[in-house]
């Protein structure tokens, strides 16, 4: 729900268990409590997608028995898999273009235990046209950081379970190129297409493939994205790291991008989501503001966290049981 600072406030002193999203300049005043909270102005609000810096989106997390709060940096980000309750959901917000960021995106694939922990989140931002500084909070504590990642622990009732999904429009053409890589990272030169090694910068200028489309890997049978973010001259750069070893392609021309995204919203077949994110690519390219997208609502982010770092896609949150 998208709501005032005054109300926000109110829910806080009354001690609800909530994530929250907003401009820094709300965020900043809020009081200590049992909450999280990351800096976006953009939102998908029951009204329509659209920016403010008057009103903060609030998720109040009425379904946890408990809750913990912890803070990571790059060095101990994946501590998250060890302090995690038996049954529960790992909700866990990191500020965009950090070395903790980075490292959760190259490494988090190959974190086996992840995936026995529910592991849902955001990229935290900042108003594209004015710039900024990407933060997140820890309001059980008051500290907000430039440089860590926020997780909070939420403990489920017994026979609750948290089920976590997306929405992606991309596919990839089986019968288009082979793309693959040397290493997990964030930045790329050379890479091999059908097995020819060669730069990825020139590859993209010379075939003439536009940027708005993500490469996609097909992982048995769930397409995850990877968004670039600039091609230079010799380099490419990622929203999310590509990895060693596997088969990437363009995704498929989405002609009517707009569309597409609101016929898969339609197709999908959540209820009642508890926390939904949408990627700030999907905003712009699918021309959200102003729309709405029941039932998900939330933060518009640079990056969706869904075990992994994904891009361009809707993630959210079912509680089942």
């Amino acid at each position: 729900m998208l709501i005032t600072l005054d109300e926000t406030v109110r829910l806080i002193n009354e001690g609800k268990k909530l994530h929250i999203a907003a401009d820094d300049s709300l965020l900043s005043q809020l009081p200590k409590g049992n909450w999280i909270g990351g800096t976006t102005p953009y939102f998908i609000s029951e009204e329509g997608g659209l920016l403010s810096k008057e009103k903060l989106f609030v998720n109040e997390i009425d379904y946890a028995e408990e809750i913990r709060v912890e803070s990571y940096g790059k060095y101990n980000v994946f501590q998250i898999v060890e302090e995690c309750y038996d049954n529960g959901l790992i909700m866990l917000i990191i500020p965009f273009g950090t070395d903790v960021a980075a490292k959760y995106a190259k490494e988090a694939p190959e974190v086996e235990e992840l995936l026995m922990h529910p592991t849902i989140g955001w990229i935290s931002g900042f108003d594209l046209a004015t710039g900024g500084t990407a933060k997140v909070y820890d309001g059980t504590r008051g500290e907000s950081y430039t440089d860590k990642a926020v997780a909070m622990y939420i403990k489920l009732p017994e026979g609750k379970s948290a089920m976590i999904n997306m929405i992606n429009i991309f596919a990839d053409d089986k019968n288009d190129p082979v793309i693959q890589f040397n290493d997990n990272d964030l930045t790329v030169s050379k890479c091999t297409v059908n097995g020819k090694e060669m730069n990825f910068a020139q590859y993209i200028k010379e075939n003439g493939i536009g940027t708005k489309m993500p490469l996609v890997a097909d992982h048995n049978g769930s397409y995850i994205n990877t968004s670039i973010k600039e091609v230079t001259e010799d380099k490419v750069s990622f929203y999310a790291s590509v990895f060693r070893n596997v088969e990437y392609r363009f995704a498929v021309n989405v002609e009517d991008y707009a569309g597409q995204f609101r016929d898969r919203v339609n197709e999908a077949s959540a209820r009642c989501p508890v926390f939904s994110c949408n990627c700030i690519l999907n905003y712009q390219f699918g021309n959200l503001e102003g729309k709405k997208i029941p039932p998900y609502t939330g933060p518009v982010t640079f990056g969706e966290i869904a075990y992994q770092l994904i891009n361009q896609t809707l993630v959210y949150c079912e509680i089942m049981g």
